[in-house]
């Protein structure tokens, strides 16, 4: 059974509630981190719950919902090995996971209706990474990104 993890703060609670169930009914082992309710909730703490447990293996994805998932995606993407995109409809969470072989989607509750938001996180999960390799050479130069000493890559 795949797993995702899935955290939010404050006004993304609701809409995480809302693709949870929709992870439950599609089969997927889910759990969740974050906000209770919709009292204010700083995301870099989601983030950093969801990121580490992705990068550590025991998860297949992640899903991030703030405000716009731009301080979700950012704050995610200081964790190794993840990476996390913000989409903002099907297209753009398809080509994230062929072309970026994305592993958490980020997703901003206050700029996508949560019927398109439960399109988008099923667009996502059903994309697989591309291995051509000009995706598998961009993927790796995003990896070495990670141990960047200001020098350029040769």
């Amino acid at each position: 059974m795949r797993t995702v993890v899935l955290g939010s703060d404050h006004a993304g609670f609701a809409l995480r509630r809302i693709l949870t169930t929709r992870l439950v009914d599609l089969g997927y082992a889910v759990s969740e981190y974050g906000a209770t309710d919709e009292t204010a909730y700083d995301y870099p703490d989601a983030a950093r719950e969801v990121a580490r447990r992705v990068s550590k293996g025991e998860a297949d994805f992640g899903v991030l919902i703030c405000g716009t998932g731009i301080g979700m995606s950012m704050a995610a993407n200081k964790c190794p090995e993840i990476r996390a995109a913000v989409a903002w409809n099907e297209e753009s969470a398809r080509l994230t996971r062929e072309h970026n072989h994305a592993n958490v989607l980020c997703l901003g509750a206050r700029l996508i209706e949560p019927d398109e938001a439960v399109k988008i996180l099923e667009a996502f999960l059903s994309a697989a990474p591309s291995m051509e390799p000009r995706h598998v050479r961009r993927v790796q130069k995003i990896r070495e990104l990670g141990e960047c000493t200001g020098a350029p890559s040769t």
